[in-house]
């Protein structure tokens, strides 16, 4: 998602005391690929090996606060989600608001690093395969009820997006906030959906989907939007229709159009 907001590696003794509870006696700690949202660190501890992340600021302290929500009612369901350990939140050496996500690490590596390396067409192939397939699982997994709302999914969006341009700095304009506004699709059945569908946020392993991370988005919505971020071309992704046939191949159908892609991703601009 759309940010501009650095932050600095986790330390040891910043790690409050309800995180390190959990830890217990720490043998490693390492930093993976950082984002700018948060930071993470895999941390090996005498308790396993876990997944720590840190955010800072309102937008991004509430969006670790939602994403442990989600993660803590998807433990009712048998996607390959982290397991939710614990949260907290405290403040920062300058007085800020932080917050602190810890869950079971997965294995895997992220598509993108996976198809970075891999060569081999057919394997390449297979494994968006396997992203779609897995995708449609997840639409295709009951919503638990608490992440239902009483507004609609869509209306819930286009009010944060424009919350987010008056308050943030976000790739969307004022001009394509009206226009997703007048020019809403047709609606189709609503989905448990990830809601932030990356290519980063689905890890491999044995060619395999193993884990599915990065849940802050995870809603009751259109599952549009999920396939329209999966599908974004990336620097040798995407680029060709037979990327876009194995991965709605392994889904079972289209569910996007042109028209409806651009708009999903239009919505995406804000976020």
């Amino acid at each position: 998602m759309t940010n501009n907001h650095p932050h600095a590696p986790i330390r040891l003794g910043e790690i409050p005391q309800e995180i390190r509870e959990q830890l217990g006696s720490i043998r490693d700690i390492r930093f993976p690929r950082q984002g700018c949202t948060s930071n993470v660190a895999i941390i090996d501890s005498e308790q396993g090996r876990f997944v720590l992340k840190r955010c800072r600021g309102a937008k991004y302290t509430g969006w670790l606060q939602r994403e442990a929500f989600v993660l803590s009612h998807l433990s009712k369901t048998a996607l390959p989600v982290p397991s939710l350990r614990a949260f907290a939140e405290d403040r920062d050496e300058q007085g800020g608001i932080q917050s602190w996500l810890l869950m079971d690490h997965l294995p895997g590596e992220p598509i993108r690093e996976c198809l970075e390396r891999e060569k081999d067409p057919d394997k390449r192939r297979s494994i968006l395969f396997e992203f779609g397939k897995t995708l449609r699982e997840l639409h295709s997994t009951p919503c638990p009820d608490e992440l239902k709302g009483d507004e609609t999914w869509l209306d819930r969006m286009l009010d944060q997006a424009e919350y987010n341009l008056r308050h943030y700095r976000v790739d969307g304009t004022a001009e394509l906030l009206d226009w997703l506004k007048t020019n809403r699709p047709a609606e189709i059945g609503q989905a448990l959906i990830h809601g932030d569908c990356t290519i980063d946020n689905f890890l491999v392993r044995d060619g395999k989907i193993s884990a599915i991370i990065d849940w802050n988005g995870g809603a009751f919505g259109d599952p549009r939007y999920d396939a329209a971020l999966a599908v974004r071309p990336k620097e040798g992704l995407f680029e060709w229709p037979e990327d876009y046939d194995a991965f709605f191949g392994g889904y079972g159908k289209r569910i996007l159009t042109g028209e409806q892609y651009a708009y999903f991703n239009g919505i995406y601009e804000f976020f």
